[in-house]
């Protein structure tokens, strides 16, 4: 039986393992909890077992990425019953607010309350609001239990991650880590199809209620061998002023990148007035995150030489391929004249590639001692891809082969950046430190659609409209104005990913612990 010390180090680790560093030790207050449980798993986990978790996880992180797509080609249908078309998009946004708010609450309270209580909650909540969605009698309804659903779908992810951590060394992660890019690209991929067949040729409806059965699968597999996994949450108080704070800071944010250029200017009173809330409120999260004794987010836990870079590194590559991959269509089908499903199909070489790019990385984490080096690298050759394509305007299979080899590079940031982080932080603070990653990625994401959008704006004019509502898809947007204005996305593509290989390189390249290759 193994057996783990007192501070959550598990001592078949190498003793470089995550937590060493009395720095990063220091930042949370949990450590040293008088009512902390106990920290002993049963017994070892078997490779059988850790590949049922892992597949039960990937089932589940599936789910909540499927979620995020699937919706999308249903909405014209979903506009048509309830004879609603200006409300629509409340049906993304609630999701998109709720599950970017509660990102760093479920991974703080995994950390307190153990990631089997978290995890059913998640899948509860998640499961809970796709049945009302299916339910849902008019579009109010189904924008609430949207909102319900975003709240569990935003709980998967980080604590996923964190289990994950719970049963896979730093060494090993890596690859795991590039299994769980593959099942994100595979429900960005099929999202969008599964949505339009079940919105066509049976109701709906069948895009939430597939979650019924995948979530009952996913608990049934995950829950008995839970049990078995190693204990690192410590008890403590719960911050719930701070968590508040930090919520109401996000979702304000997300409204006014959501909102503005679109229901208001951007230099509208109301943008303005949004702003200055949410400094305020983040402002009142960081006073009182410095002032309590037990915060919701330490604020030592995201300093030192490895989590901010690691997290900002993370960042600024999603939020790259985010907001090309959102704008690509459009550049597809006025440029290159491709329908709408062509220029669908078009993006799924960015997806799938950049899964390449992290198994890629993942792989040699196990192996090199220098593991950030693959992302250093990969991240740099597609800043140089990025500026290729921010200067030179080419044909279609050109382009694609070049966007490929874009994301293929990129990808590789991800298990450098999420494992580095997670090898950097005492073992029961993985938890808060992985959902206020994947907070400040979603962030991230969303500030950059916004960038983007706004970039071609200024580049096409205000008065241009880049929808396909009423008939006229972009009459009034001509393919050069478009190719040029995109010229500018892809600059500032490269720029931030030439600001990704500086923050990788600038980040303390820790031992990872695990078994020698």
């Amino acid at each position: 039986m193994n057996k783990l010390d007192p501070s959550g180090r598990d001592p078949s680790f190498p003793q470089n393992s995550a937590g060493d560093n009395p720095r990063e030790v220091a930042a949370g207050p949990a450590a040293g909890d008088s009512d902390a449980p106990p920290i002993s798993p049963s017994v070892p986990l078997s490779r059988s077992e850790v590949r049922t978790i892992l597949v039960s996880l990937m089932l589940t992180m599936f789910l909540a990425a499927l979620d995020q797509t699937i919706v999308a080609t249903a909405l014209p249908t979903i506009g048509r019953q309830f004879h609603d078309v200006t409300t629509l998009s409340w049906i993304i946004t609630a999701y998109l607010l709720a599950s970017t708010a509660v990102a760093p609450v479920f991974g703080t309270l995994s950390d307190i309350y153990g990631r089997r209580a978290m995890i059913i909650t998640a899948l509860s909540l998640f499961i809970a609001g796709s049945v009302l969605c299916a339910l849902a009698p008019n579009i109010a309804t189904l924008v609430i239990a949207r909102g319900v659903q975003g709240l569990g779908g935003g709980g998967i992810l980080p604590v996923v991650q964190t289990v994950i951590s719970d049963v896979v060394t730093p060494r090993e992660r890596g690859q795991y880590q590039a299994y769980f890019s593959g099942v994100w690209t595979a429900a960005g991929i099929a999202g969008p199809v599964l949505g339009g067949v079940f919105a066509e040729h049976l109701h709906w409806s069948m895009i939430f209620w597939i979650n019924l059965p995948l979530g009952i699968v996913s608990l049934a597999m995950l829950l008995p061998k839970m049990e078995k996994i190693p204990v690192f949450h410590r008890r403590r108080k719960v911050d719930w002023t701070g968590g508040a704070l930090l919520m109401a800071s996000a979702v304000v944010f997300m409204l006014v990148l959501t909102w503005g250029g679109n229901r208001f200017a951007w230099l509208s009173p109301a943008i303005a007035a949004m702003l200055c809330a949410s400094l305020v409120l983040a402002a009142g999260f960081v006073w009182h995150a410095r002032t309590t004794p037990e915060p919701f987010l330490p604020l030592s836990l995201i300093g030192g030489p490895v989590v901010p870079y690691a997290i900002a590194a993370g960042a600024f590559a999603l939020g790259a391929i985010i907001g090309i991959t959102v704008h690509l269509p459009l550049y597809y089908q006025v440029v290159h004249h491709l329908s709408a499903s062509e220029s669908g199909l078009a993006l799924i070489p960015i997806a799938a590639i950049s899964t390449g790019g992290a198994a890629l990385a993942g792989r040699t984490m196990t192996h090199a001692v220098h593991y950030k080096r693959v992302a250093i690298i990969g991240t740099g050759f597609a800043a140089v891809i990025a500026a290729i394509l921010a200067v030179v305007a080419m044909p279609l299979w050109p382009l694609l082969t070049l966007l490929s080899l874009f994301a293929f590079g990129l990808g590789t940031t991800f298990p450098v950046s999420v494992v580095a982080l997670q090898n950097a932080v005492a073992r029961p603070q993985i938890g808060t430190v992985t959902g206020a990653m994947n907070f400040f990625r979603a962030l991230a994401s969303s500030f950059t659609v916004a960038a983007f959008a706004a970039i071609l704006l200024m580049m096409l004019g205000s008065d241009i409209s880049i929808s396909q509502e009423g008939g006229h898809p972009f009459h009034a947007i001509s393919a050069s104005d478009l190719t040029t204005a995109f010229h500018y996305v892809f600059a500032a593509a490269a720029a931030m990913l030439a600001g990704t290989a500086l923050l990788l390189m600038r980040m303390e390249e820790r031992p990872l612990a695990g078994p020698a290759a």
